[in-house]
């Protein structure tokens, strides 16, 4: 049963149709719940257990798994369905897509035991939420595909809900100098109480030469957390010769990217993308909610407001507006 679930603009990407989503379907995937009934062969879970829903289920057996690399299972989009290859949820006769085979907006869920993470009882489920989606996705970027390393010089660009977890994320790992890039003056200033030391208002100029400017010579590393080709080309511009970025934010269907080819061979400069931080959520998930309950994590922050589901059309209202970041349903 869930108790809440973040508004993510992966939602509204299918909203809007950017990515192709077969319809009618059930969107959320930023959940919190609460167990309350398991199948028989179920037993790491029980009814009552608290828990946060994440959308890279995976077998713990493909190649992928057993590489380390669950967030790519071979096997993610098979269990999300049932064995017969139906949906999980049905409206009268009709199958509804289940988003992630979570479903999130629903108050209840049906889904597989390898999309969910067992978490402290301790933890607020309404900030627990987003340790599925927008934190582990910002904190994993830097701590498990780009190690970012202590002493380094790293760039931030678009300060939403996944950049100013990139932004928690690169300070825990000690990175020296964390640049915010990003058009909305508030939101640079939210960026600083996450652990960004500098903000870059991309309004007013180019941002790309104002990181080069601040690092004499670019930042060790540049993460692009919006989704679009020409915040990925500013960010490529703002890494010094040795450097990589880190492409996190989700791009609408068919978005092509172009780097600069001598940059990358003749400046050894590199481009990754990076899929939910690379993440092992049955092992970051609980670790980040731990880090939260030590004062470690900031989570608090992070919500703008809390909203019943009967408002969610207004919260997704104040995403396109750029006002929040994030609004999260409490049921």
């Amino acid at each position: 049963r869930n108790v809440a679930c973040g508004l993510c603009h992966s939602d509204l990407h299918y909203i809007d149709g950017k990515i192709p989503q077969a319809l009618p379907a059930l969107l959320g995937h930023e959940a919190a719940a609460v167990v309350e009934a398991v199948g028989a062969n179920v037993t790491e879970l029980a009814p009552g257990d608290p828990v946060v829903g994440c959308l890279n289920v995976h077998c713990a057996q493909c190649a992928q798994c057993a590489a380390g690399r669950s967030f790519l299972c071979d096997r993610r989009k098979d269990l999300q369905r049932r064995a017969d290859g139906t949906s999980r949820v049905r409206h009268g006769d009709v199958e509804v897509y289940q988003m992630a085979g979570l479903g999130g907006f629903g108050e209840i869920m049906l889904t597989h035991r390898n999309a969910l993470a067992k978490v402290p009882t301790e933890l607020p489920l309404e900030l627990g939420a987003l340790l599925g989606c927008a934190v582990i996705t910002g904190v994993g970027a830097a701590f498990n595909t780009a190690r970012v390393q202590a002493g380094s010089t790293v760039a931030v660009v678009g300060v939403g809900g996944i950049g100013l977890n990139i932004i928690q994320g690169a300070a825990l790992a000690g990175a020296e100098r964390i640049i915010a890039v990003d058009v909305n003056p508030t939101k640079l200033d939210l960026a600083r109480t996450f652990g960004a030391t500098d903000g870059v208002d991309a309004s007013t100029g180019d941002a790309a030469e104002a990181v080069v400017d601040l690092t004499s010579g670019g930042a060790d590393a540049s993460f692009e957390a919006i989704g679009l080709a020409a915040t990925a080309e500013q960010a490529f511009r703002m890494i010094r010769p040795g450097g990589m970025t880190y492409l996190v934010g989700l791009s609408p269907f068919g978005t092509k990217y172009e780097f600069s080819g001598n940059d990358m061979v003749l400046k050894s400069r590199g481009v990754q993308g990076v899929f939910m931080g690379s993440n092992h959520f049955k092992r970051d998930i609980p670790m980040l909610a731990n880090l939260y309950l030590q004062g470690r994590l900031k989570l608090d922050e992070l919500v703008s407001a809390r909203i019943t589901l009967d408002e969610i059309n207004d919260g997704f209202a104040a995403m396109r507006s750029g006002t929040v970041a994030r609004s999260v349903i409490v049921y």
